[in-house]
């Protein structure tokens, strides 16, 4: 079993030891749950939008971000908290866009939980009240989690808004593979499409995957290099923040 997430890494025919799994794993999320409230209650009362950005390793969610704070220009205030097994990489792109940025590293756990997205929230907030000239004010906070389309899955980090993010490199049935991550979402950004020529991809099939799952499920094509489908993504932002 992973440690970080209860998945099964192997098989046993021990009864005893698969109800007492399940009671660590039902209390795990009990748990999680539980702070995850506590962490929407936070953004609510900062004001600001909290989005979860999941994906597989390279789809593009730093790129994502990168570009929308450029189009955004100072329109909203911003915060990023950034996910990774190591390293400050990704953090530190986002710095040098002029955002501030929190880098959580979970040092071989293969998702944020709701304990780790806490303290990024305080520490973001700190951040904005030293580093922003309005004081602390933020209208978006951007948690881009561990690239994984399973664990991030099941595990609520308090967000309003999830949104998972499929690269045209990576194929159109990621909806039919990995269903949960479709199912809890509530956007669908199909990403890198400017390498839609040199890659077998089907937009189409991607999509009516994507819906088959949840019917709810907005859904955006784009490219974050070309800038195309870029307007459609500040537009969903810009809805909520009407």
């Amino acid at each position: 079993m992973c440690d970080s997430c209860g998945c099964q890494t192997g098989h046993h025919h021990d009864s005893e030891q698969d109800r007492k799994i399940v009671e660590i794993n039902r209390s795990l999320l009990a748990a999680n749950q539980e702070t995850a409230e506590k962490n929407q209650e936070h953004l609510d009362a900062l004001g600001a939008v909290g989005i979860n950005l999941i994906s597989s390793p390279g789809a593009g969610k730093t790129t994502l971000l990168e570009k929308t704070i450029e189009l955004l220009d100072g329109k909203y205030s911003l915060g990023v908290i950034e996910g990774d097994i190591e390293t400050e990489r990704d953090a530190d792109r986002i710095r040098a866009k002029g955002v501030p940025a929190v880098q959580l590293t979970t040092g071989g756990a293969c998702h944020l939980d709701a304990a780790l997205v806490h303290k990024g929230l305080h520490q973001i907030q700190h951040q904005l009240s030293h580093e922003t000239a309005d004081q602390g004010r933020v209208d978006f906070i951007f948690i881009e989690n561990v690239g994984n389309l399973v664990c991030p899955a099941t595990f609520y980090l308090g967000e309003h808004k999830r949104v998972v993010m499929v690269s045209v490199p990576e194929g159109s049935d990621k909806p039919s593979k990995y269903p949960k991550a479709f199912v809890g979402s509530d956007l669908f950004i199909i990403t890198k499409i400017d390498l839609l020529p040199y890659f077998d991809f089907s937009i189409d099939e991607a999509k009516e995957s994507a819906l088959t799952l949840n019917p709810n499920i907005e859904i955006i094509a784009l490219s974050a290099v070309s800038g195309e489908g870029m307007d459609e993504w500040i537009g969903f932002l810009d809805r909520l923040k009407g």
